[in-house]
């Protein structure tokens, strides 16, 4: 299925993480042309028409995941303009925190999309200087630090 990007969307994503503290879940994404070795994304989706952000998260969360999130609790929110494949997108992203139950395998998670791919889910590190790939929405680590 193909995106419609001629739009600003409206996204609910959160910043789950493990146990320790030390690292979070995020998705990671196959190769695009502006990133050849992939990309890491925050865990989360569209607002639906009348759904509020919070409730969004938690649906996309459910969706995706069949998790549930203890502790959600509101970052702010975060503008994220960008390419994917030459095409531009823009995208509004309300950010959120909680702790994913359960929590995903240390290896080998995956969750599934609303177009039923299936995308690998790994632990990024907070301390992530040595991480090759990026972060999307790449704000969010702005928004970490002055939480």
């Amino acid at each position: 299925m193909s995106i419609d990007r001629s739009y600003i969307r409206v996204k609910a994503m959160l910043v789950a993480p493990n146990t320790e503290g030390t690292a979070h879940a995020v998705s990671l994404n196959a190769p695009t042309s502006e990133n050849p070795s992939g990309y890491h994304r925050l865990i989360g989706g569209s607002v639906e028409l009348g759904e509020t952000h919070s409730a969004a998260v938690q649906r996309e969360v459910s969706e995706e995941l069949s998790a549930a999130i203890r502790d959600l609790r509101y970052l702010g929110v975060v503008e994220n303009i960008f390419q994917i494949d030459g095409e531009a997108g823009h995208e509004i992203v309300f950010v959120y925190t909680g702790r994913l139950d359960p929590e995903p395998a240390s290896r080998g998670a995956t969750l599934t999309e609303s177009d039923g791919a299936v995308v690998p889910v790994v632990w990024r590190p907070f301390d992530d200087g040595a991480e090759q790939l990026p972060i999307y929405p790449a704000a969010v680590m702005r928004l970490l630090e002055t939480a």
